[in-house]
This record gives structure tokens, C-alpha cells and sequence, in this order.
């Protein structure tokens, strides 16, 4: 569905260790720093897979980075559990709640979601349901 999906920051150590702890609750891990020209930041991918790939880094442009309203990045579990733990990774590590995790039949009968703000405004969603499995 994607390759990547980069998210920018303002003050990118707190971002990079707020994502660390959301990214070890999903199961991802931080790939090796590389300079490839761009602007400062960390990425995350499967342990067994080099795609898809998330980012946390400065701006491109150099200008400061916003959140967007009316965006949102969900990212999917391989359960239920997973989905709590990367919420509360997220409000133990700076963000604040935006739904805590339960059951929203309204979007599909086992979609399992919370939501929650990373440090710098961005919304994130954790979800899991039974025909997602094989893309967590």
C-alpha cells in the first residue's frame, strides 16, 4: 500500500525516542543511520523486511515541521495487545490520548483502534482486525 512514510519534527531527539518506544511495541526496529544527503532523522522497518519504512526527520525544506489537520498515520498491530501497548508506549513517552483502544464495529466488526497525539501534534493510529493480520 506504501513505502514509506516520513514524519517530520522540531525537535527530532524527542521524536526519534518517543517513535522508538511506539515502533518497539509494534515490533519494528530502528535501521542503521545513513547519510543520504537529506536532512537529519531515524527510520524504522521489520526486523524481516526492508519495506515498508517509516521516518522521523527534520524537514526537507529547513523550515519548521507542523502537524497536519485532518491527517492521521495508523499503523497496524498483529493483535489486540499490540494495539494497547504501542498506545500506552505513546502516552507513557509524551503523547496524549485521543481514544483509548477498544472495539469500533462502525468501521469493520473486529476493527480494534486507539488514537493518540505524538509529542508534536501529529495523530497516530494503532489498530488492529483479523484481515489485516498478514500486513502488520
Amino acid at each position: 500500500m506504501f513505502s514509506h512514510i516520513q514524519i517530520g519534527a522540531r525537535d527530532l531527539a524527542k521524536m526519534v525516542a518517543f517513535y522508538d518506544h511506539i515502533f518497539q511495541a509494534l515490533g519494528l526496529i530502528r535501521m542503521p543511520e545513513e547519510n543520504d544527503g537529506g536532512p537529519a532523522g531515524a527510520g524504522w522497518q521489520r526486523p524481516d523486511k526492508p519495506w515498508p519504512q517509516v521516518y522521523v526527520q527534520l524537514p526537507f525544506n529547513g523550515l519548521p515541521a507542523t502537524w497536519g489537520n485532518g491527517m492521521q498515520v495508523s499503523f497496524a498491530a498483529q493483535s489486540q495487545q499490540q494495539v494497547r501497548d504501542a498506545w500506552q508506549a505513546a502516552l507513557d513517552n509524551g503523547g496524549s490520548d485521543e481514544g483509548a483502544p477498544g472495539l469500533r464495529p462502525q468501521y469493520s466488526q473486529d476493527y480494534y483502534g486507539a488514537y493518540c497525539r505524538d509529542p508534536e501534534g501529529n495523530k497516530l493510529c494503532f489498530v488492529h482486525a483479523s484481515d489485516m493480520a498478514s500486513s502488520a
